[in-house]
């Protein structure tokens, strides 16, 4: 059985290895990097979200639930679910009281439901986007970075660096995930 591998494929122009060319990448890759330490972990997330993003732009249904790399569950659709579970998980850890409930239920519900439907890709953007803005209000509260926090005494300066980390491994995903389901490749 012979499986139809995707021809490799970019956009951008200007520089083959990119997404998009630079005029039309929506993030800050031209002049100067942000001054401050906080300011530095905003801009780098931002960049993170919007690369996240730009790798399901395009796609249909199908294409982004589609479990590229067998036997893993892995999908787009289901790193974005899996990013609005985390983004709720990272705002659990600080702001006090009751946790809040599970997104998607079980474990691997995140990646186990994400489903090829228009509604179920619809919910996973709206869900990402409420639980970034959730989470980066909770995070606007802690303008410290050496201030402890949370239930487990943390630094925000390290929530704030795992946060990034968890969005750069991820951006890592997406790039093999989408050059396998139709070939388009790029930073």
């Amino acid at each position: 059985m012979s499986e139809q591998l995707p021809e490799r494929w970019s956009r951008a122009g200007v520089f083959p290895d990119m997404w998009v060319d630079p005029d039309d990448d929506p993030r800050n890759t031209a002049g100067p990097m942000a001054d401050g330490e906080l300011a530095t972990f905003r801009e780098y997330l931002t960049n993170y979200r919007l690369t996240l993003r730009m790798k399901c732009d395009g796609l249909t249904p199908d294409q982004l639930a589609a479990r590229s790399v067998p036997p893993s569950t892995m999908s787009l659709l289901g790193l974005v679910r899996h990013l609005a579970e985390v983004e709720r998980d990272w705002r659990n850890w600080i702001v006090p009281g009751e946790p809040a409930a599970k997104l998607y239920g079980e474990p691997d519900g995140d990646f186990e439901g994400a489903l090829p439907e228009q509604s179920v890709v619809d919910g996973a953007f709206a869900d990402l986007e409420r639980e970034q803005a959730a989470t980066d209000a909770a995070f606007a509260e802690h303008p410290d970075m050496s201030a402890r926090i949370g239930r487990d005494h943390d630094a925000v300066r390290s929530l704030w660096v795992h946060r990034i980390e968890e969005y750069a491994r991820h951006c890592g995903h997406a790039d093999l995930l989408r050059e396998r389901v139709d070939g388009r490749t790029g930073q």
